[in-house]
């Protein structure tokens, strides 16, 4: 009977040396709930990022497709090439006036919240919700009309043509030359200008979407920025900035 009870007790000791304490398992819940801290937010951000580029993607889809619809009422031509006195926006967007192009789309496009990048960070601007010039007396103060290029993410090409399907047609509007952001207005890219995207608002880690006239939405680099605008079969590409 000892024998059988000292073998027992140094069974039990054996199996208690073995076992996690109190302490450490609340140490090591304490770990992992710091792992997590750290880990998940950083998850959560990438997934949104993702998110982000994936809308503005749709976005750019959803903007072609509205091109294309509203060419096949206007001889095939597009807003930018079609006179005011017409229905279009030629004259405006020759200015540089980038909102008109889209304005005349209205009835293509359906809202004007898909002229906004999810990932715009320049805080003047503001998404609109309505293509109405005026909002209804006693409308919330959300209801935000599309009356500018405040309202507004996306450049518009002007000499974007169908029967040139890799000539550009619109995109994210964050252009830089020579390190510099690209002004408001009307902008001539040549062949060789030393155009990039702009690193401090920069989108879409580093990188920006461009539609293209046959529809397609490419997500490039900046040296891929310069070589679609290389092949757009065009000495000067003339951008109208919003």
């Amino acid at each position: 009977m000892q024998i059988h009870l000292s073998t027992q007790m140094k069974a039990d000791r054996k199996h208690a040396a073995g076992a996690f304490t109190v302490v450490e398992l609340l140490i090591v819940v304490a770990c992992l709930a710091i792992l997590a801290a750290i880990i998940l937010p950083s998850m959560a951000r990438q997934n949104c990022a993702v998110a982000q580029k994936i809308n503005c993607t749709n976005n750019l889809k959803q903007i072609g497709l509205a091109f294309r619809t509203w060419a096949l009422d206007h001889n095939d031509q597009l807003p930018m090439q079609v006179s005011v006195t017409n229905g279009g926006a030629m004259e405006i967007v020759a200015a540089g006036t980038a909102y008109a192009a889209f304005q005349v789309m209205s009835n293509e496009l359906s809202t004007p919240k898909i002229l906004f990048c999810p990932e715009e960070n320049d805080r003047k601007r503001i998404s609109a919700v309505t293509f109405s010039s005026t909002v209804p007396r006693g409308a919330p103060p959300n209801v935000i009309p599309f009356t500018g290029d405040n309202n507004l993410s996306y450049f518009a090409a002007l000499d974007a043509q169908d029967t040139f399907p890799q000539r550009p047609l619109c995109g994210d509007r964050n252009l830089a030359i020579g390190g510099r952001p690209v002004p408001h207005g009307l902008l001539e890219v040549w062949t060789n200008t030393a155009v990039t995207w702009f690193g401090p608002r920069s989108r879409h880690n580093g990188n920006g979407n461009i539609a293209l006239a046959d529809g397609s939405v490419q997500q490039v680099t900046s040296p891929r920025l310069r070589i679609v605008f290389a092949q757009s079969a065009m000495a000067t590409n003339r951008l109208a900035i919003p």
